[in-house]
């Protein structure tokens, strides 16, 4: 159940970002990833790591977002608050997906070539999605899809480790691997 309403509550999220952005209404995306980060740190056993893990995310897509926008490969309707940087909503969704790297996407440990392909898969997607829910504008498309796919590759392998090392959903022996049984906790 828990996975069940982790990836329901980022299905959410997603789409009160891209339509709020798309509607100029962007300030509906950020605050509902607000509740649902608040809502996931509530649940977490230990929540200073789990928070530290949604923070060190909306950390790496600020600056990965923000140098597609520079680099005029994408542009955004609303929520960008520094010219030439990506919009709060979507910082703020790099934040939501983290809160679904120890729950819903968790079996992605330590399958890294898996990780990178589905992120070179279903990162762009992501992203066109949102193109065509009007929450982007993709300048150069060809270039920025690749641009994407080749940073979602890394992004995503990097997202699942750094996960690992900050699993505040279980307790402290979270992250500890198990060499008998060769799985990950």
């Amino acid at each position: 159940m828990p996975m069940l309403l982790n990836f329901a509550l980022f299905q959410i999220g997603w789409f009160a970002c891209v339509l709020g952005g798309a509607n100029n209404l962007p300030w509906l995306g950020s605050v509902t990833v607000l509740i649902v980060v608040a809502l996931h740190l509530g649940r977490a056993v230990q929540p200073a790591r789990e928070a530290t893990l949604v923070l060190g995310a909306g950390a790496i897509g600020a600056i990965y977002d923000s140098t597609l926008v520079s680099l005029g490969l994408m542009s955004y309707p609303s929520g960008t608050v520094i010219a030439g940087t990506a919009p709060h909503w979507l910082i703020a969704m790099w934040m939501l997906f983290a809160t679904t790297l120890n729950v819903s996407l968790r079996w992605l440990r330590g399958r890294w070539l898996l990780a990178a392909t589905l992120g070179a898969v279903f990162g762009p997607l992501a992203y066109y999605g949102g193109a065509k829910l009007g929450g982007m504008m993709f300048e150069n498309g060809r270039v920025a899809l690749i641009a994407l796919a080749v940073g979602w590759a890394c992004w995503m392998p990097l997202l699942s480790r750094l996960s690992q090392h900050l699993d505040g959903t279980r307790g402290p022996l979270a992250a500890v691997d198990h060499s008998a049984t060769g799985k990950a906790n």
